[in-house]
């Protein structure tokens, strides 16, 4: 009897202290969720025979899928350049004289130094729309040391969800070697 009794106020004390267990659960505080899409003006800084010229523009990116840059000139906002990058190509197409570039991420990391790669650049914009983040980018931290005098200023972010279409080249362009715009390039 005494053995009974005893298991039944162990039993009774366990269950008193399970009834007074607290009903609250732990939870881990959720992170918030890495933006997937971009949308930021820009105003673009270019060295033009001695002077330098300012264009503004838009870019959009979709993580791991798209950047496009839009140049417009000034005062009239016309596109003169359309830039499209993706994780294997870059499209350039020159609005002014009607030509473009398409060229394959083998081609241009001959171009750029080691270690330049779509990744690193997705991360050098998001991180520029981050409070307090580097939003003016010179042309040698995006690994165009033949432009280091060119400024690229991102501003007024946005992360809300965009739609990115491809960009299409009309059969009035003419397609040139990547080799051909960067002398013109070079011959600003």
């Amino acid at each position: 009897m005494r053995k009974l009794m005893r298991m039944l106020t162990v039993f009774l004390a366990v269950v008193l202290l399970a009834a007074c267990k607290s009903t609250r659960v732990a939870i881990a505080p959720i992170a918030p969720k890495a933006p997937t899409c971009l949308y930021s003006k820009l105003q673009l800084t270019v060295p033009y025979k001695g002077d330098k010229i300012g264009m503004g523009g838009y870019l959009k990116m979709k993580s791991g899928e798209r950047i496009q840059l839009s140049i417009q000139l000034p005062i009239i906002r016309t596109e003169v350049v359309r830039l499209d990058i993706t994780p294997e190509e870059v499209l350039l197409i020159d609005r002014m004289n009607k030509q473009f570039v398409r060229a394959s991420k083998s081609e241009l990391t001959a171009l750029f130094p080691k270690g330049v790669d779509y990744a690193k650049l997705e991360k050098l914009l998001f991180d520029a729309s981050l409070p307090g983040g580097k939003s003016v980018l010179t042309g040698k931290e995006l690994g165009l040391s033949s432009l280091s005098d060119a400024r690229l200023q991102l501003y007024d972010f946005s992360t809300a969800e965009i739609e990115l279409v491809p960009s299409e080249v009309s059969a009035k362009y003419t397609q040139v070697e990547l080799n051909d715009l960067i002398k013109m390039l070079l011959n600003l």
